[in-house]
């Protein structure tokens, strides 16, 4: 397969600039068909990134025989019923995080696709950012010797739109699957077990202190990797001002760095080191061109399903969902 040929399910503003364009531009890749529920918005997106087939049914996007994989661009609650019809016809799939509504759903998901031996992807692309891989060829090179702990802290303040109580589906634990917890720091869960292997307790708390919204909006947790090291988080979407900061603390150095925010990754220790990592134009850039490699097989990319759900996992113990 010289190219993959991607069709995208949802057009809105996460595939406008971070995925969307990384799935034409990349070698070996090409986006030959969208699908939206509005006519005029799915044409419009099309025109605009040069698309030629427009869609505005799932079922005939992804029966399209010119497509070899598919996309899912959308909210959280229709993740499981379009990667299931895109199991059953026989293609490869990557769908935006968090992979499913909890982990019970993304289990059937996974499984639906290794039955039929296919590839289900999951656009946690920070594992494939270079940033991260800087902080990872650290970890690997033993700069900061063993890891003894890691912690992150990611707040905000409440937005206008938090505030005067606008539709938001990031907020709505009916689309979502919780609130700004599952969509942020489900990225940072996921990224953590790459670079430092799997968590295997984990305990958490929450809380809706402001009330703006159905969702949780404060969030506390504690945890231990398999390996020894324990982390903890405080996530609070109510809080006075941005910061997003992790810490690592070795026997010989401290790594810190932003899951989010572009601030330098810093090495503190013996040889110090403080690099600024410049994100691609397209966030999702070599997450695409990993998926690619996976799919002919050159290559094995991180960002799998097997890998997802243990994030998921971690997600339901912390937010005590029902699906444990």
């Amino acid at each position: 397969m010289s190219v993959v040929r991607w069709a995208m399910i949802g057009c809105g503003s996460v595939a406008e600039r971070k995925s969307g364009p990384a799935f034409y531009k990349a070698p070996g890749s090409a986006l030959v068909a969208v699908m939206g529920r509005r006519h005029d918005a799915v044409r419009d997106y099309a025109a605009r990134h040069g698309i030629e087939r427009v869609y505005t049914d799932a079922r005939a996007l992804i029966a399209d025989p010119e497509v070899d994989a598919v996309y899912i661009a959308t909210p959280p609650d229709s993740h499981h019923a379009y990667s299931l019809m895109v199991a059953a016809a026989g293609k490869h799939c990557c769908v935006e995080k968090p992979m499913g509504l909890h982990f019970r759903q993304s289990q059937a998901m996974q499984q639906a696709f290794a039955d039929a031996g296919l590839h289900l992807f999951v656009s946690y692309y920070r594992r494939s950012l270079p940033r991260f891989q800087q902080v990872r060829q650290w970890l690997q090179d033993g700069r900061i010797g063993e890891v003894r702990h890691l912690t992150w802290t990611l707040t905000k303040a409440p937005s206008p739109a938090d505030r005067d109580g606008s539709a938001n589906w990031r907020t709505d634990p009916r689309i979502a699957g919780g609130g700004y917890f599952v969509d942020l720091a489900s990225h940072g869960l996921d990224l953590f077990q790459y670079l430092l292997g799997d968590i295997v307790e984990v305990a958490g708390f929450t809380a809706r202190q402001a009330g703006l919204y159905a969702a949780e909006d404060a969030v506390t947790a504690s945890w231990r990797f398999a390996s020894g090291a324990t982390g903890m988080g405080c996530w609070n979407f109510v809080a006075d001002r941005r910061e997003d900061r992790v810490e690592l603390i070795g026997s010989l150095g401290r790594i810190s760095f932003s899951v989010f925010d572009e601030h330098p990754v810093q090495l503190h220790g013996e040889h110090p080191q403080s690099l600024h990592i410049a994100h691609h134009e397209h966030i999702q850039w070599h997450h695409v061109l990993g998926m690619n490699a996976h799919i002919r097989g050159q290559s094995q990319h991180p960002a799998t399903a097997d890998q997802a759900l243990k994030t998921d996992w971690v997600m339901d113990r912390i937010l005590k969902r029902d699906s444990l």
